[in-house]
């Protein structure tokens, strides 16, 4: 044990200096970044805490486990050396963080982009900060605890119950196997931890709000605090040139319209973005935080049932991505591997993807936005029984954070807080309080931001701005015998819960799942849906049918076809699990390359 804790303060000091490779090593915060920060990835130790006893035995007081993770891989995955996939319902993190003496006198940040599900902070046996929510991420002010400049013992509690029908889990497994639509399950630590000085009154958050009919970018600042002659100053560039700029006196809950000359739009068919900088000054303008950020711009607005990008009719070719890898699970290998998933969904003809039962990781949305790719954000709501009082509890926050922040990006042009939303009670008064909890999230969800908000994907929708539907019909003429609108009736998934069809956009937001297996099955229980094609050329035929049925539709706006890769025993993607291919893909692109306008 003596060797291993001595190992770990090794391991951390090599990375600290640069001589020792970091695990995702690239900066997570794309849109919020800066300069100076230190990644705490790499080599920890750890404890499993099967009994949940590790209070009583004071474990928050560690200076080192018995065992070995690599952070930021969860302990499931095979990227973090564990490989364990048996419950976890809690466990222990330890490793020393040391801040740098240039750091010293400012105020010290640990963050953490991802912990799943609840996540106590301890430095040096004081609780310094806890979390619920698995997919949102948090900060910490540790500049009490570190303030002396030494190494510290920094432990990391995490409780996880995907079983307790109170937290959204996604597509993660209740059972000890994974099987039918759920997966291997994500405990702890799952996306990268650092740590950043800032000053007392620095930037806490931007929203950078595209007016693509006004040429101009609404810049909302937030400030951690205000000092007397505080300014903040926004410079937007285009490449090395600013073309706009504003300064003005920093205030609470303040918004500072930038107009720019012949601007550029972002589209899937340009994405173009805008280099932009901010700085907040003192009162005698001297530079006291810098954040990079970046934005494109951009217009979503609903007309009618169509659904409009930058004032144009456009039509979603989606695919349903779920973000499950073979060796990281929930959190990609690298940072390539993100960049790799948008290109090889675009290679095949989509124009974007539904992010299903999962927060993507911001780095995704970064490579989103550079590359042209358009995404529907959606949370891991599957696991929280919706007619508890403690799923909301739970929910509420968790949504709240992970639409903040990510509603910068110009690539998500719409949110989905539920989807298959099955346990909605047939007893009225329970269904009235259920209907609630879904209005309550859709209207918070504008509150925080302007885009289109699918309130439940699928079924059943109690008020929304897109209408979905899912079918996994295989026969294309039955298919296309289902959207034919019969008395005034657009389908939907069950009349006596879904509302009634308004007019909003129309979508079938999955569809397909074709079961092919190309020599990589995963398990004896691979499926897809419905009765797989016997030949390739069937699975073609069929492919072509059912896409040829949807865009035949004349009120259609789009579709998200199942699904982008295979994930484990779920084998209906377009690509295996590893991301090789499985089709001949100038056949499979020009099947979803077609669009009706």
């Amino acid at each position: 044990m003596i060797f291993s804790r001595l190992s770990i303060i090794v391991a951390s000091a090599l990375c600290a200096l640069g001589l020792m490779a970091v695990p995702r090593a690239e900066y997570p915060r794309p849109q919020f970044e800066r300069e100076q920060w230190q990644n705490l990835n790499g080599t920890w130790t750890y404890e499993f805490d099967k009994g949940r006893s590790g209070m009583d035995r004071r474990l928050f007081e560690s200076k080192g486990f018995d065992n070995e993770i690599t952070v930021p891989f969860c302990p499931e995955s095979k990227l973090s050396g564990v490989g364990h996939t048996d419950f976890i319902p809690a466990m222990w993190y330890h490793r020393t963080i040391q801040v740098p003496q240039e750091w010293l006198g400012k105020r010290i940040m640990l963050n953490f982009g991802g912990v799943d599900f609840f996540a106590g902070i301890y430095v040096d046996g004081k609780l310094v900060g806890r979390h619920w929510g698995g997919s949102s991420p948090f900060s910490c002010d540790i500049t009490e605890s570190t303030a002396d400049g030494l190494p510290h013992n920094l432990v990391v509690r995490v409780e996880d119950d995907v079983r307790s029908g109170t937290q959204p889990t996604g597509k993660q497994s209740h059972g000890f196997y994974p099987g039918g639509a759920v997966y291997t399950r994500t405990t702890g630590i799952w996306q990268t931890v650092w740590m950043e000085p800032v000053d007392e009154a620095s930037l806490a958050s931007v929203y950078i709000v595209p007016d693509l009919d006004r040429s101009r970018f609404i810049v909302k600042p937030e400030f951690r605090s205000l000092k007397a002659g505080q300014t903040i100053e926004v410079k937007i560039k285009d490449g090395d040139k600013v073309v706009a700029r504003d300064r003005q006196k920093a205030a609470p809950g303040m918004s500072m319209p930038i107009a720019i000359k012949n601007v550029k739009t972002w589209s899937p068919e340009s994405p173009f973005l805008y280099d932009i900088e901010l700085t907040v000054l003192d009162a005698d303008s001297r530079p006291v935080d810098t954040v990079k950020s970046y934005a494109g711009m951009r217009k979503i607005h609903i007309e009618g049932n169509r659904y409009y990008l930058n004032n144009k009719p456009y039509f979603l070719r989606l695919v349903l991505d779920q973000g499950f890898y073979p060796e990281g699970i929930w959190t990609a290998p690298t940072d390539d591997d993100l960049r790799r998933d948008i290109e090889l969904s675009m290679a095949a003809g989509f124009n974007g993807a539904r992010l299903h039962q999962k927060v993507f990781e911001e780095r995704f949305h970064y490579w989103a936005d550079k590359l042209g790719y358009l995404t529907w954000g959606e949370s891991p709501s599957w696991g929280g029984n919706l007619n508890r009082i403690e799923t909301a509890r739970n929910f509420i926050p968790e949504w709240e954070s992970i639409v903040v922040r990510d509603r910068n990006h110009p690539s998500i042009i719409a949110w989905t807080p539920f989807n298959e939303t099955w346990e909605r009670p047939d007893n009225d008064e329970a269904a009235l309080q259920h209907d609630r909890f879904i209005e309550d999230i859709y209207r918070t969800t504008h509150n925080l931001d302007y885009s289109p908000v699918n309130d439940a994907s699928g079924n059943y929708h109690v008020i929304t701005d897109l209408w979905t539907v899912h079918s996994y019909e295989q026969d294309p003429a039955r298919l296309a015998e289902w959207f034919v609108v019969k008395d005034g009736r657009y389908p939907c998934q069950d009349p006596r819960r879904d509302v009634p069809y308004t007019g909003q956009p129309f979508f079938i937001d999955e569809y397909g799942g074709i079961k092919w297996v190309d020599g990589q099955q995963f398990s004896e229980g691979s499926w897809g849906y419905g009765q797989g094609p016997k030949t390739i050329e069937e699975y073609y035929d069929r492919l072509e049918g059912l896409t040829d049925a949807i865009l035949a539709v004349p009120y259609m706006s789009g579709y998200t076809y199942t699904q982008l890769t295979d994930v484990e025993q779920e084998q209906n993607g377009i690509y295996n699990y590893d991301r090789t291919p499985k089709f001949d893909m100038n056949r499979i692109r020009s099947i979803f390359s077609k669009s009706p306008f």
